[in-house]
């Protein structure tokens, strides 16, 4: 155990972020370098060493949460390092984008703030890669066996990671001109730098997986000649059609779905664009979303120099503790401040959309929307609460409906889907064509990352049995596992 009495003695601190004047000037991110480390390790001394570790159950990857909390609090990074990368692939990604389903789980948190397991996670990386303890670990024979996999989010990285280091030769095609997926072009730089995922491609590079980018399956390679060209095939092409707002006004100009406003953002910084082709800047911004992507956005905004940020949510207004429906260790639905509402804007919640206005350039300028309740169930407009606000600029940010199918890449390796749209597979994450398997949200539908990253793991060892005929790799999760929910 940690410290004994740490979570008597010791509050919870967490990373401390820079002031927004000065963080909204630029796309770093927002946390104070170097500010975590000297509180980290009391930090982790509040971990309690639970006998039944409900973190453990909160966390998909099964991170061994406690174990590493005492070598952080021992200050003996190494060890933390490695029981952290024992179950986790990428854990400098988690560290800062997982919306952190353990701490929810945490006993302390019963009645307590609970442990700061993500600030504890991202501090061990962090100085993991700082001494050098991250090195390749390339395999010590190879299986002759090849792998391609689909898709470089995630989900597809870690499956990709754990078959080299199997032994098998592994080629990851990615339809964009640089690999990380979602994480490259979807999460905003402030959030997460991308050179964390640049020097974890360069480590899987030199463990010998091989990259392939601007190639898309279905499209640029047909899927049935992929599947003749190597011994098997792990579809992680994610789900990445957007759900959209079929109301009057939606084909007029400046209203995008997120995914097509974030990635471009994102473009600029890699060096690629000097100014977004669509841009917030001097706009009134409306976000239609009150996700984690709808954050992404609003912080987007505020660094493009929008005029104004409203963020539009179609449900209630959480509370700020726990309520009797959402018993712990369930995650509970609570009012977060993420760091770009710290920025400014407005949020509006349990309104709906009715319609858009347009200029008379056929460009969007306003936005009606209703107030909204549920009754018995059932969502409806509550009478005399619509109102229009102003809207150059409208981004959808309401989540995700599945797979791409327009690419061809489903119809063309002729995969079954499930009743929601997704990859159907069996509890080794086979499809129902022989030799293809489905990781991530292709086959879950849309997920937090620590679960794509659980099912890439999952499905390695899926390949790798049919390849070899057992396999040594861990599977954390099944196909049919689910967040613990009420």
């Amino acid at each position: 155990m940690a410290d004994p009495k740490g979570f008597l003695t010791t509050g919870r601190e967490v990373a401390q972020t820079r002031p927004v004047a000065e963080r909204v000037k630029d796309w770093n991110e927002v946390y104070v370098p170097g500010s975590l480390l000297p509180i980290i390790s009391k930090q982790a001394g509040r971990c309690m060493d639970c006998g039944i570790p409900f973190c453990h159950n909160g966390c998909p990857l099964g991170n061994l949460i406690p174990e590493w909390n005492d070598y952080a609090y021992r200050e003996d990074w190494t060890a933390a390092s490695e029981r952290l990368h024992a179950t986790n692939n990428f854990p400098e990604f988690t560290g800062r984008l997982c919306p952190a389903p353990c701490e929810s789980a945490c006993v302390l948190g019963i009645n307590q703030p609970a442990v700061t397991i993500k600030n504890v996670e991202v501090s061990i990386i962090d100085k993991a890669w700082e001494s050098g303890d991250v090195t390749p670990q390339p395999p010590e024979r190879l299986s002759g066996k090849t792998v391609a996999v689909i898709g470089s989010g995630p989900a597809g990285l870690a499956a990709a990671q754990q078959l080299t280091r199997a032994g098998h030769t592994v080629v990851v095609y990615e339809r964009a001109d640089r690999i990380g997926g979602l994480l490259r072009y979807g999460i905003p730089e402030f959030k997460m730098e991308k050179s964390h995922i640049n020097r974890r491609i360069e480590q899987m590079r030199l463990e010998g997986t091989k990259f392939r980018t601007g190639v898309e399956i279905g499209q640029d390679i047909d899927a049935a000649k992929l599947r003749r060209r190597y011994d098997a095939v792990v579809v992680a092409a994610g789900a990445t059609v957007s759900r959209d707002l079929p109301v009057p006004g939606r084909e007029l100009g400046g209203i995008h779905f997120a995914m097509e406003y974030l990635p471009l953002a994102n473009k600029v910084q890699e060096g690629d664009l000097t100014v977004p082709p669509i841009t917030a800047a001097g706009k009134h911004v409306v976000v239609i979303g009150g996700g984690d992507t709808g954050a992404d956005c609003v912080g987007t905004a505020h660094r493009q120099g929008a005029a104004s940020v409203t963020q539009l949510e179609i449900m209630p207004k959480p509370g700020e503790e726990r309520n009797p429906g959402q018993p712990w260790p369930t995650f509970p639905m609570l009012y977060k401040v993420t760091s770009a509402h710290e920025e400014g804007g407005e949020r509006v919640y349990a309104v709906s959309t009715t319609h858009f206005e347009g200029d008379e350039d056929g460009n969007v300028a306003a936005l009606h929307l209703v107030e909204v309740e549920f009754t018995d169930g059932k969502l409806e407009q509550k009478p005399g609460t619509e109102r229009r606000i102003p809207a150059q600029l409208v981004t959808l940010a309401m989540g995700f409906t599945g797979t791409d199918q327009s690419n061809g890449l489903v119809q063309q390796f002729g995969l079954e889907l499930d009743q929601r749209g997704n990859v159907a597979r069996d509890e080794h994450y086979a499809t129902n064509v022989d030799g293809v398997y489905v990781a991530g949200d292709a086959g879950r539908g849309q997920s937090l990352i620590v679960w794509a990253i659980a099912e890439g793991r999952s499905a390695a060892r899926g390949v790798d049995r049919f390849l070899t005929g057992t396999s040594a790799l861990p599977a954390p999760i099944r196909p049919t596992d689910r967040s613990l929910l009420v």
